[in-house]
């Protein structure tokens, strides 16, 4: 082996210092960021310009390491993370911060503390693996309103940043030479690309948020940058011809894409496919076309403060909807107009000051140790928060918390199935020497506590046959967090189906998620839907088959929809001195009445099924209330809290048990 790594020398079609059509490539991909999480339907793909500044910063940082290594035959590891650190801790860390002041106003005690820990995470640029566990917790909270959430992609790039170079570094030690360097990032990115592609359909949140999987992006960005001159040089038209397609792959891509498409696996390819041709037509000196545009005056404004926009876009319009239930247009104009003042003020006072800082440039260590302090400082300062904020909370606070937490019967002991299996794995509760079966998703699971306590008062056992998201009524249906059909959940209700009629239970119960609440769960992300007759028909065939072995079966109705989560809306209610009546659903909205209607005729037409109907116990003829009887009904937006669900044992026994000696 060489102790020591030649120089190479090698032409790249990337020579100029300051790129114009770079900054406008930056604005582009902002833009579209920030568009679609502002809600511009008309973007509905916004979110690949994420995709837009991996393949940039790809291009930049192999551009800058392939240099240092052609002109000195090594790389200066601390003076390359110095630069980084100078470039986005600062702006990062300022922000983390302000979110925090901000959430101490407008969130409740236990969010503040739950998002606190995604900005220790955010702080150490590690949230996106918070984030992949978070996305298989069935039961986790909405990470849809963590205000650091967009952090994850910087976690990313900052992973990258820690792998490259010294991909690179070795590369060139074990072989001088460019066509090294580029077989190591192709060989990178390919290996890459597969598992990201593979895994895509089949678990999302890996593909997606795990840095290894999107380093192919940051792979295309890199052989870009060793684009041979004469590839372009002196050849217009084929720059222009590369201009115009790039551009309409990423207008292809904002326009047509949605956050329900297998992204990012092969789609991801049109966005960087898109990047890397705006990129090398730049770097051949094309200043025509959609290269002209991107070097325009407001792009190169916009460019300029990308990535404080980025940092700031996100906590201004969650907190924004926290405030306002329905943000209008022109409130959703003056969040834009608060996002870019507040970037504008981080660009010049923080950002650009730090990184140009004489002082700091001066030499690595003066960069990396205050780097390194900031960094501490920040995780700690959220691990604080963190804990500060449940500290001394209030009886009322207290109660909301503990009733979300705590976990149904079946669920506590783990009886509750998750999504890959396909064998059931029934449990037990109580010696009775006659049982009742439980049958259904987290609906049914919910009713565990009230049907157990009943079930022993009145000498009954309770076996569970229970699966999340995997509804008795015999249909197949998508599930987001699959990304595809539920075809565990086919299997599996199957053989449910047969282990209870070969049990022979004095009653089954069953309950689920109402088809009419999923569709509203999935209004707007273009998820395929289940048609009206292809549930009755699966309702009615469960039925049918548990009739026609003689069992009888109980039909517990779904309860009420509400459109947010309950826990969060009443704690953030009474942490601004509001009533909880304030997150209340009106009937029309909540009780999914029509549906219920079509549901009890199905049950009633079977001979041995009885359909029970406890939405009294939540509604009256106009409103379904979330607070009942000083209790939390649910703990999110469909789910009984148990503490409440507790008090509705008197009813299941009237309601549900009697139905055995029907």
């Amino acid at each position: 082996m060489r102790s020591t790594v030649a120089r190479f020398v090698f032409v790249s079609a990337a020579s100029p210092e300051f790129r114009p059509d770079i900054e406008g490539l930056r604005a582009l991909a902002v833009a579209g960021v920030v568009a679609f999480h502002f809600g511009l339907t008309a973007l509905p793909g916004g979110f690949a310009g994420v995709d837009i500044f991996f393949v940039i910063s790809g291009y930049l940082i192999t551009r800058h390491l392939t240099s240092e290594i052609s002109l000195t035959g090594r790389l200066d590891f601390l003076r390359f993370y110095a630069r980084r650190a100078r470039r986005l801790l600062p702006a990062a860390l300022f922000v983390i911060a302000a979110t925090l002041a901000a959430g101490a106003v407008i969130l409740s005690p236990e969010e503040q503390a739950l998002y606190s820990k995604g900005a220790m995470f955010a702080s150490a640029y590690m949230i996106n693996l918070w984030l992949i566990r978070w996305s298989f917790d069935y039961f986790a909270n909405d990470a849809a309103n963590n205000p650091f959430i967009h952090y994850w992609s910087l976690s990313v790039e900052e992973q990258f940043y820690l792998a490259w170079p010294a991909l690179l570094m070795l590369a060139a030690w074990l072989k001088p030479g460019k066509r090294t360097i580029m077989l190591a990032i192709g060989v990178a990115g390919l290996a890459s690309f597969a598992v990201c592609a593979w895994l895509t359909p089949i678990s999302q949140p890996w593909a997606f948020y795990f840095s290894p999987l999107r380093a192919w992006e940051f792979a295309a960005g890199g052989l870009a940058s060793m684009a041979p001159a004469w590839l372009l040089d002196k050849r217009p038209r084929l720059g222009a011809a590369f201009s115009l397609a790039g551009l309409a792959m990423i207008a292809f891509a904002y326009l047509t894409f949605s956050e329900e498409a297998p992204f990012p696996g092969f789609l991801a390819l049109v966005p960087v496919a898109g990047t890397v041709l705006l990129l090398l037509a730049g770097a051949a000196g094309e200043r025509s076309g959609p290269t002209a545009l991107l070097s325009l005056p407001p792009l190169q404004w916009t460019g300029k403060l990308s990535y404080s926009l980025y940092l700031w876009h996100w906590p201004v319009i969650v907190y924004a909807g926290m405030l306002v239930e329905e943000l209008t247009f022109a409130q959703r104009l003056a969040c834009l107009g608060l996002t870019l003042a507040l970037s504008a003020l981080t660009y010049h006072l923080i950002e650009n000051p730090i990184r140009r800082n004489g002082w700091l440039m001066a030499n690595a260590a003066r960069a990396l140790v205050p780097a390194l302090l900031l960094t501490g400082t920040g995780v700690a300062a959220a691990y604080g928060n963190a804990a500060l904020a449940v500290r001394d909370l209030d009886p009322e606070q207290r109660t909301i918390a503990a009733s979300a937490a705590e976990p149904a019967t079946a669920r506590a002991k783990a009886c509750v199935e998750g999504y890959d299996s396909v064998a059931p794995s029934p449990c037990v509760f109580g010696t009775g020497q006659r049982a009742i079966a439980l049958f259904g998703d987290s609906h049914a699971d919910h009713w565990s506590t009230p049907l157990v306590e009943a079930a022993k008062k009145n000498g009954y056992r309770v076996e569970t046959w229970l699966k999340s998201s995997c509804r008795a009524s015999r249909y197949s249906f998508f599930v987001a967090k699959l990304n595809r059909d539920y075809r565990e959940c086919d299997q599996w209700r199957e053989q449910a189906i047969k282990e209870i009629i070969a049990a022979k239970p004095s009653l089954v119960v069953i309950s689920e998620l109402a088809l009419t609440s999923s569709r509203k769960m999935a209004a707007g992300k273009g998820e395929p839907d289940t048609s009206d007759a292809a549930w009755r028909a699966g309702l009615r065939s469960t039925l049918v088959s548990l009739s026609n072995a003689g069992l009888k079966v109980a039909f517990i109705r779904d309860v009420p929809f509400n459109d947010e989560n309950v826990d969060t809306c009443v704690a953030r209610a009474l942490w601004r001195n509001k009533t909880p009546s304030l997150c209340d659903q009106t009937r029309s909205y909540a009780a999914n009445d029509a549906m219920a209607a079509v549901e009890r005729e199905i049950v009633d037409s079977v001979p041995n099924a009885s359909y029970v109907d406890l939405t009294d116990r939540f509604c009256n003829t106009t409103t379904c209330h979330v607070f009942i009887d000083g209790k939390l009904a649910f703990r999110d937006q469909h789910h009984l809290a148990t503490p409440f669900a507790e008090s509705l044992e008197p009813e299941v026994e009237k309601r549900v048990i009697s139905k055995v000696g029907r």
